[in-house]
């Protein structure tokens, strides 16, 4: 199941294992326990800390395996095959419950080991996932370090029944104690702050107790990072505050056009952004959201106020925060959100195989999502409000190739259906004809573009039309010190690379407005050449 290189890159991680890992699995006759058990019987011939003990006793939930240590109360367990994109979660968990220490901060372990309660958390989760192992790693690490914590993770894929009973239409999907907890994306410290309910008080104290910044960044994809980095780099006071540092990056699956790096992950590129603003003295303030900024007075700062009350002051400000997935803002799509409408192909087409679904949009991601669901689902329907579709070429040719796949144009959407519980179709005008038509699915993904994250901002500063933060050459904003990066602002495209550069320049322009305003007090910034 491992190729000799992977084999060889797993025995050296293995080596930091300090402590016995033992390793119980729950298995059948069935060719899915028969490919789990080479799994582990794999990692067993790694490392000569790993036992294995393998039971034929009719589990719970078959083929399953879970991961302790001697001496220590961890419940940790996978579901099924953690293999794709949940492979580096059971090489994490294997490191972590065998003694290697986490990269989480000192601060989030000690708030998961002071969590009171008992809590037995479920995670179902799909191969092809890439907002998966965030969470399956966060929960992993939780049981580790508190016992009082148990975590399974569940390939949807492999228990059906299980996934149907629990009317599960979008992943990851968290259940606490029987109860659903949460669904989508969740880093560690989202999750503990969502147990630790005492914890949102204390963070906006602690914020409110800082210094002011020379430079704030709000926001921690692509541009926020590449702007903290640039701002850090001359040596003065720089902070960051984001909801959630690696922004839209997050939910990206696949990233072939970043220049040198030949293919990479939104999420490994999210991590590295992250690892490398941390290489510097930068202070990152995660989990904020901002609600309003207050241009500089007399004193010279610009205030951020976030939404746990807390405010932020600083000499300049640069913003980055982003944009989010457009929604149709049609009767039932709130209603049906991750119970047949969902946003992410890559995530939650696994659980529509076999099923009907439509595909919301005509463009390079619609078409894109439309292909890649004909593979697994038994028919997709393509709605587009255009009368062509807007998709390159080479992907319109093979999306019209497929004989699952109906393409219907000048379609707009009014209305998803459903019976209460979950999807069962959508109703769509001909914007040529003026009739009403139905279409009988289970799953409809909306992939419509981008709404830049500026609603905060509508009574500061300036916005175009589509709500767009109103830029110059130089980031500069319509106000003095303030500046915008990435896809919140009027740069024409909306790309990775992009941001990054446009990150930087607000950076720098930032900083030639600070030595031309007044000398920051808080530094005695280098200079350094661009």
């Amino acid at each position: 199941m491992l190729d000799a290189t992977l084999q060889s890159q797993l025995k050296t991680y293995l080596e930091r294992v300090t402590r016995p890992i033992q390793i119980t699995a729950h298995a059948d006759d069935g060719a899915k326990s028969q490919e789990m058990l080479e799994l582990l019987e794999t990692l067993v011939s790694l490392s000569n800390q790993i036992t294995l003990d393998v039971r034929r006793d009719g589990a719970e939930r078959t083929p399953s395996f879970a991961l302790t240590t001697p001496g220590q109360d961890i419940h940790l367990a996978f579901a099924g095959l953690p293999m794709g994109h949940e492979f580096t979660s059971l090489v994490l968990a294997l490191l972590q419950v065998g003694g290697h220490p986490s990269k989480a901060t000192a601060e989030v372990i000690e708030q998961v080991q002071g969590l009171e309660g008992d809590f037995k958390f479920e995670t179902y989760f799909s191969l092809s996932c890439q907002n998966c192992p965030d969470v399956v790693q966060a929960l992993n690490l939780a049981a580790v370090l508190n016992p009082r914590i148990q975590h399974v993770a569940i390939d949807g894929g492999l228990f059906p029944a299980e996934v149907e009973a629990r009317q599960i239409m979008s992943v990851p999907t968290v259940y606490l104690n029987g109860e659903i907890f949460d669904q989508g994306r969740m880093s560690l410290e989202q999750i503990v702050a969502k147990l630790d309910t005492g914890s949102a008080k204390r963070d906006a104290a602690k914020i409110a107790a800082k210094a002011p910044y020379d430079v704030l960044v709000i926001g921690g994809g692509p541009a926020g990072a590449a702007a903290a980095i640039y701002a850090a780099r001359k040596g003065i006071r720089t902070g960051v505050a984001a909801e959630r540092f690696g922004g839209q990056v997050l939910d990206t699956m696949a990233i072939e056009n970043f220049i040198s790096v030949k293919e990479t992950e939104g999420p490994k590129l999210a991590t590295a952004l992250e690892q490398h603003v941390r290489e510097y003295d930068v202070d990152i303030m995660n989990l904020q959201r901002a609600s309003a900024l207050v241009p500089a007075s007399d004193d010279g700062l610009v205030e951020i106020k976030l939404e746990n009350g807390a405010s932020l002051k600083s000499r300049s400000v640069i913003l980055s925060t982003g944009a989010r997935w457009r929604q149709m803002n049609v009767p039932g799509e709130d209603q049906y959100r991750n119970k047949g409408v969902a946003y992410c192909p890559h995530c939650d087409g696994p659980l529509f195989k076999g099923k009907r679904v439509a595909v919301i949009g005509g463009g390079n991601s619609g078409v894109e999502a439309a292909i890649d669901l004909a593979g697994l689902v038994t028919h997709v329907t393509l709605l587009e409000f255009d009368e062509t579709l807007r998709a390159d070429e080479v992907l319109q040719k093979k999306l019209r190739s497929l004989g699952n796949v109906t393409i219907i144009t000048s379609a707009l959407t009014q209305e998803v259906l459903g019976d209460g519980q979950k999807v069962n179709g959508l109703v769509y005008k001909d914007r040529v004809g003026g009739d009403a038509h139905r279409v009988e699915l289970e799953g409809i993904f909306v992939q419509i573009g981008l709404l830049p994250n500026t609603e905060w901002l509508k009574d500061s500063v300036a916005l175009s039309p589509r709500g767009e933060v109103v830029i110059d050459d130089r980031g500069q904003t319509s106000i003095p010190g303030v500046f915008a990066a990435g896809d919140c602002t009027t740069v024409p495209y909306k790309q990775i690379i992009i941001a990054m550069g446009a990150g930087s320049t607000a950076a720098l322009s930032a900083f030639d407005h600070l030595i031309r305003t007044s000398v920051p007090k808080s530094s005695g910034a280098v200079a350094e050449a661009a």
